[in-house]
């Protein structure tokens, strides 16, 4: 295999800074393997006349190149149609999608000119490999520009069953341009299935069986490839000086209390207010718990200018003062809400103090919080995952506490079983779910994704 040249919507660190997420380390392990380039958004908006100037980085084996948007394809590309049309559509939320014409006109656009500008820094032998919702129909405009590389697309987030896609005006335009890729990967095999069932319910495609399918005289592959993280080097996190710092700053404000974390982007797909009333039931339900145990949410802001996440936030606070408010006492307070971010290390610390990690999204791709959380916990007194069933992670994560976050009362004997759990039956879930992490780890994530893609080379 010649290059790997990675395309996403923002690119970098290719030095781990402390905030890099998995899917960041995981992209410039994979890259320094092969040598690479790595192309995208620069984050930047930028004047007409100078679109399209590309900025370029280089180390001894990656490159990365970055191009600014206009305004006007920010507000149509982003802003628009990723954000507000097919972000909340993939997460099974049609109530909130905004179809425009003129966001789906800019979004194509878009991937038009980053196809147009990727064209000529592409080698013979590279291998492309695309991720996220922000390019869907990236691989139809290479095609166009004659390119017959290999092209791999990796979704992060969920794929929905058809009869939620078919809402999506030219639904069955956009997935056909997706089938340009050779390899179309999902977090999970539900996801997986549904994107197979609507190609071949919606467009007449061919089940081969084993994960491929055949369409207009192709062959795709479409399998799931659950995301990893480096498990073992997560958990060293977990002995830093600044882990470590977080940790007893913790434990000196708990006083031997238990803890319950939550750490989420501020978003409705992660089911936020839901969890607050979980936390609010718990207290009602088992009220031992009054002055015992405390929620922290941690919760960066996300696309703060889009409505719908404003109103999460008011929400969010006005229920953290109602809770506080009814059941705080002089030494106590039952949740503590977050709204900044902390540095890998410094999570790995959190949740190492907290004896339950509490990720109950109404929706994601994977979490990958989820693994964080097992992988920073102390073997000899490790925490409790409790864990909602619409998080990919729930596929590989059965020694979980599994719950419907739509239900109070579930959530709430969840965190119930979770702080009354034995000290064995915690060690006995725990080495389970960290061995998994170890073996299937982000390394063999991007490894079994480049093996298909070679084999269909073969």
């Amino acid at each position: 295999m010649g290059r790997l040249v990675v395309v996403s919507n923002r690119v970098g660190p290719l030095k781990d800074t402390g905030r890099a997420g998995g899917l960041a380390v995981a992209l410039v392990d994979a890259l320094t393997q092969t040598g690479g380039l790595w192309f995208g958004w620069s984050g930047e908006i930028s004047e007409e006349g100078s679109f399209g100037q590309l900025k370029t980085q280089k180390t001894r084996k990656v490159q990365m190149v970055q191009m600014d948007l206009t305004q006007a394809d920010y507000d149509e590309f982003y802003a628009g149609y990723a954000n507000r049309t097919l972000w909340p559509i993939l997460h099974y939320r049609l109530d909130l999608a905004v179809f425009d014409r003129r966001f789906e006109q800019g979004y194509r656009h878009v991937n038009d000119r980053f196809a147009t500008r990727l064209r000529p820094l592409l080698q013979d032998d590279d291998v492309v490999w695309v991720h996220d919702y922000h390019f869907l129909t990236f691989a139809a405009n290479l095609r166009a520009m004659e390119v017959n590389n290999p092209l791999a697309f990796f979704l992060h987030i969920p794929f929905p069953a058809p009869e939620i896609l078919a809402a999506l005006p030219n639904a069955g335009s956009i997935v056909r341009a997706m089938l340009a890729y050779d390899l179309v990967g999902f977090q999970t095999r539900r996801d997986a299935d549904n994107f197979r069932r609507f190609v071949i319910e919606e467009l007449d495609a061919t089940d081969l069986g084993d994960g491929r399918i055949s369409t207009g005289g192709r062959e795709v592959i479409v399998r799931a490839y659950p995301i990893g993280i480096d498990a073992e080097a997560f958990s060293k996190f977990g002995m830093t000086p600044e882990a470590r710092r977080n940790m007893s700053r913790l434990e000196k404000l708990m006083g031997g209390r238990q803890q319950i974390i939550g750490v989420d982007r501020i978003d409705y797909s992660k089911g936020l207010p839901e969890r607050f009333r979980a936390f609010e039931r718990l207290l009602e339900d088992y009220p031992e718990n009054r002055g015992r145990v405390s929620l922290m949410q941690v919760a960066p802001p996300s696309r703060a200018e889009l409505d719908a996440y404003i109103d999460i936030r008011r929400e969010l606070d006005e229920m953290t003062g109602h809770v506080n408010g009814r059941f705080a006492d002089l030494d106590w307070t039952p949740i503590r809400f977050l709204t900044k971010s902390f540095p890998r290390r410094a999570l790995a610390g959190i949740y190492r103090a907290s004896r339950v990690g509490l990720v109950t999204p109404l929706r994601d791709g994977m979490n990958l919080v989820a693994k964080e959380y097992i992988a920073a916990q102390r073997a000899e007194d490790p925490g409790v995952l409790v864990l909602s069933r619409f998080a990919g992670a729930a596929e590989g994560m059965k020694e979980a506490v599994i719950v419907n976050p739509h239900s109070a009362e579930e959530v709430a004997a969840g965190l119930q079983s979770a702080i009354t759990m034995p000290l064995e039956e915690r060690r006995d879930r725990w080495q389970i779910m960290f061995d998994r992490l170890c073996e299937e780890d982000a390394i063999a994530w991007s490894r079994s994704i480049m093996n298909d893609v070679a084999s269909m080379k073969a």
